[in-house]
């Protein structure tokens, strides 16, 4: 796009839209309600700052919270300046710290080929291992202290190192029982030169403490800071951001939603957004205009949330910007009730089957838990709807795709004893063969040899047809790890497309195209192995939905997306909201982040917004849920 379309992209912005992404110096949050535009003002902000000084050498970072937001943006950015994009770093909060660590983490001991534990059975059998160890040389710990790794996880989370945990919790008194744990679990994540999703904040955060100096750089290559969803921020992420901005850098551009506050259990906090306004003296702009639901939905939430107290204290209600809709204003939203749970499932899918599988792909049922959600799929099932539940995977589901990832995390890392299992195990379902894990490992360390060298060495007289052809990419990998692609290319090859016999292998080659593109458009196509695996580890490998499938998900799932029609379920009291909420009370905190959660369902909808509730769920008699009495207080009369 030439400097003429980024111009004619922003004169396209409303005029308070174009006043954020036009906005140059300084500190400024954007408070952008549901369906205002966000991602449109962020991606023209950046590309007007990058066509604004072609001949200047800073660069833009640009975070946000999930990879798939970040790789949305980038493809934006892309469109507008494809000549300029790479001035732009645009990532999540945790790959910003993994570069951070591979280019600086070796002033903290850790090697720029870390690996990234992201999955809890990884972890656990790490830690197994340091506490066996541990108490064999005499240290009053056992295995079954794994039980503390949730505990530890919430130290680190909030930025407490195992030397902190007995001087902030002097009266706890396993205190020293669990910094003892926590401090065998970071040392065999050392030993293994590995990190977990936590260390990425916690470990950046204590490198810029140590050594603000090489913080300061950062400050120096990237002139403009956007935050995206700023509301998701926890505490530790705050202060990474305080850390990194220091006491000078102010040129941070925050957008956020004080009303889309969901994330309340993982340290989300509506006081991150005041302290981001005093401690950066940031000036405030609204965008209140909706462009996505419809003008009875819009209603609904302002009436919705305005029983809410934490939220900006001149917060200006929804205006609904769009006039054109598919329904008419009486079936732009509906409400159903039913006699029990099962016959709100069963309703609400026959309502779904009566829609065309054009209008299946973009149908979301939404419901506020995993289990509700189960139900639901289990009805539409009944009625023959193609359905799947929308959920973070952190790995494939074939042995194809496990052996695949496991060849390259073993050429990067040679001698990773860790990965040996998974790479002979599931090859040995791939090839239908039966090698053995120690073995490969006894030879290995018998020769010196690296633990993929080796297995080939003991497989190579096993195998024939595609299996053979895998171990032969498998063998020219160990010789070259640069040519990693040409790995994947010869392994996808024999993979095919998958047959029907085999659905995980047909799900994961559609994730697995998906992954790699989204991954070398994000960080380029000469990305190297440790970085792609880095990508790799913390991206979900779970594939797009097939054409003609409704997507069940929950709340916090939902979040960041939209759908032409919605069907938001379990409206009733001890469901949405939930039992704990109402055990805080009415006015706790907990309550409104339940009215949050329910305002974020109904504003993912396009056109059509279906609510449902039951007199009994699980056999219990429940009233109908508080929010549809505020949001159609008419209901009461």
């Amino acid at each position: 796009m030439t400097d003429t379309q980024v111009a004619e992209a922003l004169s396209r912005l409303t005029e308070i839209q174009r006043q954020a992404a036009t906005w140059m110096d300084g500190p400024l949050l954007v408070l952008a309600g549901p369906g205002a535009g966000k991602t449109q003002v962020l991606t023209s902000r950046i590309a007007n700052l990058l066509t604004s000084s072609r001949n200047k050498s800073f660069r833009i970072l640009a975070l946000t919270f999930t990879n798939k937001a970040a790789d949305e943006m980038r493809g934006r950015v892309e469109s507008f300046v494809p000549d300029l994009v790479d001035r732009a770093n645009i990532g999540t909060f945790h790959s910003f710290c993994a570069q951070i660590l591979r280019q600086h983490g070796v002033h903290l001991d850790i090697k720029p080929d870390f690996i990234i534990y992201s999955q809890d059975a990884d972890r656990k059998a790490l830690f197994e291992d340091g506490l066996r160890a541990a108490a064999g040389q005499g240290s009053a710990v056992s295995v079954d202290d794994v039980r503390l790794l949730p505990i530890i996880d919430r130290f680190k989370s909030r930025l407490l190192s195992p030397q902190d945990i007995e001087r902030v919790f002097p009266g706890r008194d396993d205190a020293k029982k669990v910094a003892i744990a926590y401090s065998i679990y970071e040392n065999e994540l050392r030993r293994l030169n590995a990190l977990d999703f936590n260390s990425l904040i916690f470990e950046a955060f204590q490198l810029g403490i140590k050594y603000p100096q090489l913080i300061g750089r950062y400050r120096r290559t990237y002139s403009y800071w956007l935050i995206d969803e700023f509301q998701d921020t926890n505490d530790a992420q705050y202060k990474l951001l305080k850390m990194l901005a220091g006491a000078d850098f102010r040129n941070v551009f925050a957008v956020a939603d004080d009303d889309q506050i969901i994330y309340q259990w993982n340290g989300a906090s509506f006081k991150n957004l005041q302290a981001y306004l005093k401690d950066f003296a940031a000036q405030t702009l609204q965008l209140p205009t909706n462009f996505r639901c419809p003008p009875v939905v819009v209603e609904a939430a302002n009436r919705l949330v305005a029983y809410n107290v934490n939220r900006t204290a001149d917060k200006r209600p929804l205006i609904a910007g769009r006039e054109k809709f598919r329904f008419a204003q009486d079936h732009q939203i509906q409400i159903f009730r039913f006699g029990t749970d099962e016959e709100e499932a069963a309703g609400i899918a026959g309502e779904i089957a009566k829609l065309s599988s054009a209008d299946l792909s973009s149908t979301a049922v939404i419901g506020r838990t995993r289990a509700t959600l189960e139900k639901m799929m289990a009805a539409l099932q009944a009625v023959h709807v193609p359905a799947v539940i929308a959920q973070r995977r952190d790995d494939f589901l074939s042995f194809e795709f496990r052996w695949l990832s496991a060849c390259l995390a073993q050429a990067s890392r040679p001698l990773d004893k860790k990965i040996v299992g998974v790479l002979v195990g599931s090859f040995n379902s791939v090839a239908n063969i039966d090698c053995s894990v120690e073995q490969v490992i006894a030879e290995a360390e018998a020769s010196g040899r690296s633990y993929l060298h080796t297995w080939l060495g003991v497989i190579s007289a096993n195998v024939s047809g595609g299996a053979k052809q895998l171990a032969d990419a498998a063998e020219r990998l160990s010789q070259d790890a640069s040519k990693f692609r040409t790995f994947v290319t010869a392994c996808l090859n024999v993979f095919g497309e998958g047959d029907e016999s085999n659905p995980d292998l047909e799900e994961d080659v559609v994730a697995w195209r998906q992954l790699y593109s989204d991954i070398e458009r994000g960080s380029g196509r000469g990305i190297g192995l440790d970085q792609f695996l880095q990508e790799l580890q913390l991206r979900s490998k779970e594939p797009a939905p097939k054409p003609g499938t409704v997507t069940l998900t929950t709340v916090h799932s939902a979040k960041g997306r939209e759908f032409e029609q919605v069907f938001v379920v379990g409206l009733a009291e001890d469901v949405m909201p939930s039992f704990q909420s109402r055990q805080k009370g009415d006015a706790s905190p907990e309550m409104e982040e339940e009215r949050r959660n329910c305002f974020v369902a109904i504003t993912r909808t396009k056109e059509r917004l279906v609510l449902s509730y039951a007199d009994r769920y699980r056999g219990w008699a429940k009233a109908p849920s508080r929010f549809l009495l505020e949001m159609f207080p008419q209901a009461a009369e």
